[in-house]
């Protein structure tokens, strides 16, 4: 009887140990694929002091690789390289510049950042247990660094990208992907420098900086099958 009782106390503490960790695959299933290649392509725009209201009044044309680690279903860690056009005219605004002066500007940016994306469904085909779905809205924040060329001087600030997409499985491996951002620019030179401080009034750095978009369609591959079964060998 009371080997019996060893027994059945052995079982249920590994029930309960093994519980948690049970709760934990099903509501976080992982994908099948660690890794994730894509390619991206679409249209940038800015806003700063040559530009105050329509984004893409001087759209540019944007290119973009990026590369995803997929812990789960939910999440993704990305890295993405992104180079890009702005433009703008401050014959656009309806502010009377000192001078009545007229400015313009053209600018390739180079853009390297580090963002963490978030699935609001659990994004995946097949294995129709865990409930995943061919597509899913996501929310993207991050961390980068941008390089500007314009009029012969460079710039190098420090950037945070932040933007929403959708993303839809074409099969297991390949998938299409809507993204669109807004980058906050901690530096007022991306427009170059004739453009920094148009009325001659000192503001807070905060606020005496730019800000560009972008809006990209891609497609992407996910390749580094995940091993299913794990053969321990003591």
């Amino acid at each position: 009887m009371n080997r019996l009782a060893k027994v059945s106390a052995i079982a249920a503490i590994a029930a309960f140990a093994a519980t948690p960790a049970a709760y934990a695959q099903a509501t976080a299933p992982t994908a099948p694929y660690k890794f994730d290649l894509g390619l991206q392509l679409g249209t940038s725009g800015y806003i700063g002091e040559a530009s105050r209201g329509n984004i893409f009044a001087h759209p540019g044309f944007d290119g973009e690789v990026s590369f995803r680690y997929l812990p789960d279903t939910r999440w993704a860690l990305r890295g993405v390289f992104s180079t890009f056009g702005l433009s703008g005219n401050t014959a656009d605004i309806s502010e009377v510049l000192p001078d009545n002066a007229s400015y313009s500007f053209s600018s390739q940016v180079y853009e390297l950042s580090a963002r963490a994306e978030f699935n609001f469904l659990p994004y995946g085909m097949g294995e129709t247990y865990k409930r995943l779905r061919r597509w899913s809205p996501y929310l993207t924040l991050g961390v980068g660094v941008a390089m500007a060329s314009s009029g012969g001087n460079t710039t190098v600030v420090p950037s945070i990208p932040m933007g929403v997409g959708v993303k839809f499985k074409i099969n297991p491996r390949w998938n299409l992907g809507l993204e669109f951002t807004m980058t906050k620019a901690f530096g007022d030179k991306i427009d170059g420098s004739q453009l920094t401080d148009l009325n001659q009034i000192k503001t807070a750095f905060y606020k005496n900086t730019d800000w560009y978009s972008r809006l990209t369609i891609g497609i992407s591959y996910e390749f580094g099958k995940r091993c299913e079964t794990c053969h321990y060998v003591d």
